[in-house]
């Protein structure tokens, strides 16, 4: 055991207040793991916390350590567990009746004696380096009504990051004005009794059409903490995966663990049409049904109680209590197969007669999640409870190809944009021909799994340029063009200092 009355003796006296000065820091956050090399340099510095030999908590998490050998140390939760462990064995009566907190105070152990941990090889004790303490950010205000951007000016916004979609921009714009609204109100919105009721949103649409990142751009614009859960690891309490809790283990970490902060954040839950109910099911749905029901009173508003730092209950870590009743939930998902029960109730009245509608009038209709109804979700599979609990309800049109084409160039955060600025930093020019977006648009269009396309194909064909250019510095600039995407040619290429391009096919 370190002596705490050990001091470093150092003809330096700015030497040996730095000694002194660092002893009295406080413990934060643990870093990257280092190996005790057993210098007098790391047992001489607060720079490394230690670990508990049994949980592998930190000092700084688990408090004061009890050192058994040199190279051992066991936090007071692990030795309190042994001791109680130990008085339910036969032939050892009393010593769960032991405390450990008043053993530390008296420094006695009664009637125990223990073998010297220092003989058994134990090797070397793990350290884990101490983070600087970051720098006090002053501390936000409270939500202020005044502040909370108009719903054109976040809709605007939105048309920086977002290429089409303007219903749901428009939608989303003002539920999300009106929740702020309503926190920001309080208990003031409540004095006439008048209670605004929450305005959560279920957003249905195909794959790739920008759900995810609607949700991200918005809670970035808005400066709140946005947590990203998948519903698809979701189970009800007690089997394994995910507990439906674990979702504000995540706003929670989001928020810095700042708990009104948190309060006041978003949850998006993605792939929740993975939820509904399993049809003709003989054994429990875990993962489905069950998941649905547990999620009632989070999305209505409760008190939770969550782990800090971790997703799991039975991890030894302490628990906090989060309010939901301010807390925006979005919910999104492709649901596959809704398109079917769409098409089925709307030719319920259209089959027989002079004036009936044919069965196949909307097979072609890519946008038919238009016309979705809750009924048509509550078809899907989820519950009515959960259904009503998201009362706000819309779809996200299909990509087409002209919509494809301004994904690529139109966003602040385009993915033309970021290869222009990856050659940028080799001082080459990359520009895009309209063929060749349209030839892009279209093959992505084939894919048929919305923008997403995009990246794998440009990636495709950008692999050999971005090789290539490297190794000439007197390239000056390149141009994709058709014939390249199509394969029946070569990009541009200009070298510095000519003005006029020519057609360097051998680059690919």
């Amino acid at each position: 055991m370190i002596d705490n009355d050990y001091r470093e003796v150092d003809t330096d006296e700015k030497n040996v207040s730095d000694v002194e000065e660092t002893k009295e820091g406080t413990p934060v956050e643990t870093g990257e793991v280092v190996t005790d090399d057993s210098t007098e340099d790391n047992e001489k510095t607060d720079d490394f916390d230690e670990f508990c030999a049994m949980c592998r908590r930190p000092a700084s998490k688990a408090g004061k350590l009890i050192h058994v050998a040199p190279n051992m140390a066991i936090c007071q939760d692990c030795m309190q567990k042994t001791f109680d462990t130990m008085g339910q064995m036969p032939g050892i009566p009393g010593l769960g009746d032991i405390n450990i907190g008043d053993m530390l105070s008296s420094g006695k152990m009664p009637n125990i004696q223990f073998v010297n941990m220092s003989d058994l090889p134990f090797g070397n004790q793990q350290k884990v380096k101490k983070k600087k303490p970051k720098e006090k950010k002053k501390e936000e205000p409270v939500l202020d009504i005044r502040k909370i951007p108009a719903p054109h000016k976040i809709k605007a916004s939105l048309d920086d990051y977002v290429v089409g979609q303007d219903y749901a921009k428009k939608v989303m714009s003002v539920a999300v004005y009106n929740h702020y609204k309503r926190v920001a109100a309080g208990t003031e919105a409540n004095a006439d009794g008048v209670e605004i009721e929450k305005s959560n949103m279920l957003m249905v649409g195909p794959t790739g059409c920008g759900k995810t990142y609607l949700v991200k751009t918005l809670a970035k614009l808005l400066d709140v903490p946005l947590a990203i859960a998948d519903a698809t690891s979701l189970t009800e309490a007690g089997y394994i995966g995910d507990d439906i809790e674990s979702v504000l283990s995540k706003l929670l970490t989001a928020a810095d663990n700042d708990v009104e902060k948190a309060e006041r954040g978003i949850v998006f839950i993605d792939e929740i049409d993975k939820l509904a109910k399993k049809k003709n099911a003989t054994q429990r749905d875990v993962s489905g049904e069950s998941v649905q029901q547990g999620m009632l009173k989070l999305l209505e508003g409760a008190e939770v109680e969550v782990p800090i730092g971790a997703t799991s209950k039975n991890a030894m870590v302490p628990m906090t209590t989060i309010d939901t009743s301010n807390i925006l939930f979005i919910c999104g998902g492709a649901f596959p197969g809704l398109e079917d029960i769409i098409k089925e109730r709307l030719n319920e009245h259209a089959s027989i007669g002079f004036q009936a509608d044919l069965k196949d009038k909307y097979d072609k209709e890519e946008n038919l999640l238009r016309q979705v109804t809750t009924e048509d979700i509550r078809k899907f599979g989820m519950i009515p409870e959960f259904i009503g609990r998201l009362p706000i309800l819309f779809s996200l049109d299909a990509l087409s190809e002209d919509m494809l084409v301004q994904i690529l160039k139109e966003p602040k955060n385009a993915i033309i944009k970021q290869y222009q600025k990856l050659l940028a930093m080799d001082e080459v020019k990359l520009e895009f021909d309209d063929g060749a977006l349209r030839a892009i648009a279209k093959r992505a269009k084939e894919k048929n799994v919305g923008a997403r396309a995009l990246r794998s194909i440009i990636e495709e064909f950008m692999l050999d340029i971005m090789y290539e250019i490297p190794k000439d510095d007197n390239i000056g600039a390149v141009t994709i063009t058709e014939a390249y995407i199509e394969k029946t040619g070569g990009p541009l290429i200009q070298m510095r200092g000519t003005p006029e391009l020519e057609d360097k096919s051998g680059t690919n």
